[in-house]
C-alpha cells in the first residue's frame, strides 16, 4: 500500500493518491489530470475510485475530467446530488482497492454531504483518515458556506459538525494518521496549523474544536471570528456539482498567443479583463494601463477569486514568456475558464511596439522613512487585520487587500497618502486596482512591513499572531 498527499501550496490544498494490488484511488483531484494518469501509469496500476469529500468551494476539483479519461466512476458521500453520473454512498458503506478498504463516515457539518473516507490496510487495521473539510490540523471546517443550499444558519450546521466529529471521528483510534483537505492558507478554515499531516490523537489534544465542553460551547468556539467566504466560492460549487468545460479545451483556448496588435484589439472589443502575472517589481517598472497585478510567485488563485469574483470574467494574460501554461492552469484552478489568450512577447513586446504604458510610484523603505519625518501623513496598511494587529506603523490604517472594493470609495482622490503590505505582493495589487480606478496621487513601498520594520519609523509593540487569532 501507498499513500501519496499531493499538496499544492497556492490553495493549500491536498489531493490524495492511494494504490495497492494494482489498483489506485485518489481523493479530491485537482483541475488537471495529466499528472495524476502519468502517475497510473509509471506505477502500472489501475484507477478504481475518484473519492470527492464534498462539493469545494475554493477550487474547481477535477472529478469530471479524470472519471472521463480513465473510465473510473466517481464517489460522494450520502446526500450528495451532482449533476453527472456518480456513487453516492451509504455511510459505513465499504469500497475495495486491491488489498486495502475505504470505508465511508457521512460527516455533514461544513456541507450537507461532507463525508470522510477512513482507510483500513491489509491487515484489517483503520489505518488513515482523509477527512477532506470536516477536520483539519488545528481546526474545523467553517459551517457557514452552505446555509443557502442547506436552508440552515450556521448554528444549525455547527451542531451537526459537533455531532460529525464528536460522535464519528473522536471515537476514533489515537494512531490513525489524519489527512485533511487543506492546510494553513485556505479560506474554509480560520485557525489552521502549518503542518499538512498529524495523527488524530495529537488533534484531540491540541484542536480547540475537539474541547469543547459542551455542544453549545463548540457552536460558540467554530462560528465566532468567521471572516465572509470570497465571492466565488458559490460559483465553484456549482462547477463541481454541475459539470465544466475539460480542462484540455481551457487550455487551448487560453493558449492563443497575441502579437500586441491583437491583444490591444480584442482588449478593446471584448472589454476583458487584462491580468498581468509577473513578479511585483517587474510590473511597477511598467505595465499595460488599466491591467491589474496578481502574480504567480504568490497566493495566486485565491487573490484571483476574491478580487475579480466573477469566473465568466474573460481574461487575457501578461506573463514572463515560458509562464503561459501554468497561469491558465492555476486560473482554471478556481474556476476561471475564460481566458482569450495571452501577450506574444510578454511585457516587452507591448513595450517596444510604441504602446503606452504605465508605473507605479514606488519608493524604498529608507525613502519612505525620511519622507514621513515629521510630516502629517497617511498610511493605508492592507495586510490581514491580525497582522496589523499583531504590528503596525503608528498611526497607520487598516484596510486589508481583501476588502478593497468596500474601502476604495472612502479615499479622496486628491488626498495623497502611502500605500503597503508585508512584502510588496498584496500592495502591488491594490496599486494596480487603485490606478485602475482612477486613484493615483499615492506612493507604494517597496518590500512592504518586513522592510519598514528595519527602519526606525515608530511602531506598535509586537503581539504574537497566534494570541491574537486565538483572542
Amino acid at each position: 500500500m501507498k499513500i501519496e498527499q499531493i499538496y499544492t501550496g497556492c490553495l493549500a490544498q491536498g489531493a490524495y493518491y492511494i494504490t495497492s494490488g494494482g489498483e489506485a484511488a485518489i481523493i479530491d483531484p485537482l483541475r488537471e489530470t495529466q499528472p495524476y494518469i502519468e502517475r497510473l501509469e509509471k506505477d502500472g496500476v489501475v484507477l478504481k475510485y475518484i473519492f470527492e469529500t464534498h462539493f469545494h468551494a475554493d477550487f474547481v476539483s477535477g472529478h469530471i475530467d479524470l472519471s472521463k479519461k480513465t473510465k473510473a466512476p466517481i464517489v460522494y458521500g450520502p446526500t450528495a446530488n451532482p449533476e453527472f453520473e456518480a456513487i453516492i454512498a451509504k455511510d459505513h458503506q465499504i469500497f475495495r482497492i486491491g488489498n486495502i478498504q475505504i470505508k465511508v463516515l457521512h460527516t455533514p457539518g461544513h456541507t450537507l454531504e461532507s463525508s470522510s473516507y477512513l482507510l483500513i490496510d491489509e491487515n484489517g487495521t483503520e489505518t488513515a483518515l482523509f477527512s477532506g473539510d470536516t477536520l483539519f490540523l488545528g481546526d474545523v471546517g467553517r459551517p457557514d458556506l452552505a446555509q443557502k443550499a442547506a436552508d440552515m444558519t450556521q448554528e444549525e450546521l455547527a451542531g451537526l459538525l459537533y455531532y460529525s466529529l464528536y460522535h464519528k471521528i473522536l471515537p476514533l483510534n489515537d494512531d490513525i494518521t489524519v489527512y485533511p483537505a487543506h492546510g494553513a492558507g485556505s479560506a474554509c478554515g480560520k485557525n489552521m496549523q502549518k503542518e499538512t499531516i498529524d495523527i488524530l490523537g495529537n488533534q484531540k489534544k491540541t484542536n480547540y474544536a475537539l474541547n469543547q465542553k459542551d455542544k453549545e460551547s463548540f457552536i460558540k468556539e467554530v462560528t465566532d471570528g468567521l471572516l465572509p467566504p470570497p465571492a466565488y466560492f458559490g460559483m465553484n460549487v456549482m462547477m463541481n456539482k454541475n459539470g465544466y468545460h475539460s480542462f484540455d479545451e481551457v487550455l487551448s483556448n487560453g493558449m492563443q498567443a497575441l502579437i500586441p496588435e491583437q491583444f490591444e484589439e480584442i482588449a478593446e472589443a471584448s472589454g476583458a479583463l487584462i491580468l498581468d502575472v509577473r513578479n511585483n517589481t517587474d510590473f511597477a517598472k511598467g505595465f499595460i494601463p488599466q491591467s491589474v497585478n496578481i502574480g504567480l510567485n504568490g497566493d495566486f488563485a485565491p487573490w484571483v477569486g476574491a478580487l475579480i469574483a466573477e469566473v465568466n470574467q474573460s481574461i487575457l494574460l501578461v506573463t514572463e514568456p515560458g509562464n503561459e501554461e501554468e497561469a491558465v492552469t492555476r486560473l482554471s484552478r478556481v474556476g476561471f475558464d475564460h481566458v482569450l489568450g495571452f501577450l506574444k512577447g510578454g511585457f516587452d513586446a507591448w513595450k517596444n511596439s510604441g504602446k503606452e504604458v504605465d508605473s507605479v510610484n514606488r519608493i524604498s523603505a529608507e525613502q519612505f522613512e525620511n519622507e514621513i519625518k515629521d510630516k502629517d501623513i497617511k498610511i493605508i496598511d492592507v495586510r490581514k487585520e491580525s497582522e496589523y494587529a499583531a504590528e503596525h506603523v503608528n498611526g497607520a490604517y487598516s484596510k486589508p487587500l481583501a476588502y478593497i472594493n468596500e474601502w476604495i470609495h472612502t479615499l479622496q482622490s486628491k488626498e495623497h497618502f502611502y500605500l503597503h503590505c508585508a512584502g510588496g505582493y498584496r500592495s502591488m495589487i491594490a496599486a494596480a486596482i487603485l490606478q485602475a480606478r482612477g486613484y493615483r496621487n499615492f506612493t507604494e513601498i517597496e518590500g512592504g512591513f518586513k522592510a519598514i520594520a528595519s527602519t526606525a519609523i515608530p511602531k506598535s509593540d509586537f503581539v504574537c499572531q497566534t494570541k491574537v487569532l486565538n483572542h
